[in-house]
């Protein structure tokens, strides 16, 4: 048992650490090769942001844990919003200006809406993460189409959010090797001491997967919002959570389905997925309505992803 808590926490470290250097080493690689800011912004930060979530469902499934997998990207998604959100708020109130965001918050909407009746189904199989990627790539092209059109773009924000020193080619390649490498160790870790705390407690793996584990593999997402809220760079906050949630659910359910098939507990489908579409439904109302999502608004849904740990742990 104490063990699987060095696991879980080890794991965590290594998770945050390996999601931090490969983001900013690939990052420098990119500029160091001349690909536009849009690029690294929406493809490069958005996958080395879903890292985590990817090295952790991927493992899972192939250990014969797939409710850790599916638990990871449903619960980040949660917790992206309903803690990542509120923590960046309380740092700063977070200005709402940019349409875009508004935008994508509906795409995120829509693909978590799509992905309830995935559920359903009782497992995600290999056509479906075809599916799942075809769509992403879909989604990243229009989304270019309009992006690169604009003379300012949250995802050119976040480049230079991941940018603050310079690096070397050979170091930056350096840094990129190490993060991959802390990656895999720490879900590895992670993977292998959630499970044992499951059985210890008798807690199922579907409920560490949506909490210990989700709020683990989002460490990146919540460092990168609150730097960017201390730095009032309100949008880099929100295309952040808004992209690393379409991310989770078309590129991490996505790749892992098309390693291995991977099946869906019951509960996914009537309870948590539902759950998942509803605060991403509750985001859109919020960048629709309020103009500024203040402290206010950052303590209520700190209050309600609390209420969403206490319901897990009935």
């Amino acid at each position: 048992m104490g063990l699987d808590i060095i696991f879980v926490v080890g794991g965590l470290l290594l998770l945050f650490f390996g999601g931090e250097f490969l983001v900013r080493g690939s990052v420098a690689i990119a500029e160091r090769f001349g690909i536009s800011k849009l690029i690294v912004g929406m493809v490069i930060i958005g996958f080395g942001t879903s890292a985590p979530e990817l090295l952790v469902s991927v493992q899972a499934a192939l250990a014969g844990s797939p409710d850790i997998a599916v638990g990871n990207v449903l619960g980040s998604n949660i917790s992206n919003i309903l803690l990542i959100v509120a923590i960046a708020a309380l740092v700063a109130p977070i200005a709402n200006e940019d349409k875009a965001i508004r935008r994508d918050a509906a795409v995120m909407v829509g693909v978590s809406a799509l992905l309830v009746p995935v559920l359903f189904l009782g497992e995600i199989g290999r056509l479906v993460g075809l599916g799942m990627i075809a769509l992403l790539v879909v989604q990243l092209v229009v989304t270019y189409a309009i992006e690169r059109r604009r003379q300012v773009s949250a995802f050119t924000h976040e480049v230079d959010e991941a940018k603050d020193i310079p690096m070397a080619a050979p170091i930056a390649t350096i840094i990129t090797i190490a993060g991959l490498a802390l990656l895999v160790v720490g879900a590895r870790l992670m993977v292998d001491g959630a499970t044992g705390i499951a059985r210890a407690f008798g807690i199922s793996e579907a409920v560490i997967g949506l909490t210990v584990v989700a709020v683990g593999t989002s460490l990146p997402e919540l460092a990168t919002a609150i730097v960017a809220a201390m730095r009032r760079h309100a949008d880099v906050v929100l295309a952040n959570v808004v992209g690393s949630n379409v991310f989770n659910i078309l590129c991490i359910l996505g790749i892992t389905a098309i390693i291995t098939p991977i099946p869906v507990a019951a509960r996914f489908a009537t309870v948590d997925g539902p759950l998942m579409v509803a605060v991403a439904a509750l985001m859109l109302a919020m960048l629709f309505r309020l103009r500024v999502i203040g402290r206010g608004a950052g303590a209520g849904l700190l209050a309600a992803y609390g209420g969403y740990i206490a319901f897990q742990a009935v």
